[in-house]
């Protein structure tokens, strides 16, 4: 079976082209600039690369610029459309509804507009792709598999927050959790590469990006993790400032002025690391680099990151009474050696975790980089949540069914 895998953003398009029989990347690539000037799609096949630079007004014409490289002679994955046999969408916020991936129809797509509210930002173009490919290719299935569906069955104390219970019931104010694909794919990893059975298993997914959350997850399931109704719940992030006390909110729109809406701005594109280092910059990277030569402001702005995260990583090690690994993941936990040894060997050594730092010095690449007689095994490995989506697809379509249970 061949799989592409779709996932839309406000702007761009990523892609990946699988044969599934294989699990091999056939073609993949990242359109990007849609509906502004500058649109492109840098496709790439084995080492090949091309690259469209054309005006793409919206998804569609996006998709169908993609579609047209998937089956190129020289840079596809296939000679001619019809191979395509699936189509697996991730789709931001699924709500309550649902727990697993799911194959679309009108009720599934229904479910997923309803949900918009939540997910303004996500999930209108996720449907944009949905509709674009049911037109672009007609007759071939879709799927869908959500962020928020591996989270879904967390226990209602961890979910709930302490406002009025009418609220909850009114619009559904929870916990969702994101990253869920993400976190699921690296905790399954993770049990396979240490060889210890997933479903009796107490594993802590680290997830660090510009977005970034902390996963719990016991026996198989998520019982909690870092972000909540929304995204900017939880850890400190590139742009994002994670947890706050709620009255800051109100003071600053009282003391300055401000709309929600500038606050909310604030809060999600002004603050994290970017704020902490009066704007200097985003990019862990850059930080972390200034925070070696000696930066007081950058080297305050990486403590305080790595402070949180290693909270979280305690809080998650008492709500499942242990932990037999930690595993680092995306962005900022697959490529930073300096942010795992500080916050696995400064703030968790009561657990009896030894980082090997031969093992460490390394960016992504699969791997425990914990020493032999470390009590908790600390693991790097890379993030694939195009796989993940593939596979769901992959599961649904043959098996015949209209939804997975994680």
């Amino acid at each position: 079976m061949r799989v592409l895998v779709v996932n839309c953003g406000s702007s761009s398009i990523k892609y990946q082209f699988l044969d599934m029989d294989t699990e091999q990347v056939l073609c993949k690539g990242l359109a990007e600039r849609i509906g502004i000037p500058g649109s492109k799609i840098v496709h790439k096949k084995e080492g090949q690369k091309a690259v469209v630079e054309k005006p793409m007004k919206d998804h569609e014409e996006a998709l169908k610029y993609v579609l047209e490289l998937v089956a190129d002679e020289k840079v596809g994955g296939v000679k001619d459309l019809k191979e395509i046999n699936a189509v697996g969408h991730r789709v931001v916020h699924g709500g309550e509804k649902f727990s697993g991936s799911v194959l679309i129809d009108e009720e599934v797509m229904s479910a997923i507009e309803e949900y918009s509210y939540l997910a303004p930002l996500h999930n209108p173009p996720n449907i944009m792709g949905i509709k674009a490919m049911m037109k672009l290719l007609p007759g071939v299935p879709n799927v869908a598999v959500f962020d928020t569906a591996f989270h879904s069955k967390m226990p209602a104390k961890a979910y709930l927050y302490a406002i009025p219970y009418e609220y909850y019931r009114k619009y559904k104010i929870r916990r969702y959790g994101f990253h869920g694909t993400s976190h699921r794919y690296v905790s399954k990893r993770t049990a396979e590469i240490l060889g210890i059975d997933y479903n009796k298993s107490k594993i802590i997914t680290v997830h660090l990006g510009n977005g970034s959350s902390i996963a719990a997850i016991m026996n198989g399931r998520s019982i909690d993790t870092s972000m909540g109704f929304t995204p900017l719940e939880g850890l400190v992030m590139g742009t994002r400032s994670g947890d706050l006390d709620p009255s800051i909110v109100t003071f600053l729109m009282e003391r300055e002025g401000m709309t929600s809406e500038e606050v909310y701005t604030i809060l999600n594109k002004k603050s994290g690391v970017l704020g902490l280092t009066d704007g200097f910059s985003s990019d862990m990277r850059d930080i972390e680099e200034r925070a070696l030569n000696g930066d007081p402001v950058c080297s305050l702005a990486l403590d305080i990151y790595e402070y949180r995260i290693a909270k979280y990583i305690g809080s998650y090690v008492a709500a499942m009474n242990g932990v037999d690994a930690i595993a680092f993941t995306a962005g900022v936990g697959e490529n930073s050696p300096v942010t795992r040894k500080a916050v696995c060997e400064h703030y968790l050594g009561y657990l009896g975790i030894c980082i090997d730092d031969g093992k460490n010095n390394i960016k992504g690449e699969e791997r425990v980089i914990s020493t032999p007689d470390s009590k908790v095994k600390v693991l790097l490995v890379p993030t694939n949540e195009e796989l993940m989506i593939a596979r769901d697809t992959k599961e649904i379509i043959e098996k015949g069914i209209k939804q997975l249970e994680y």
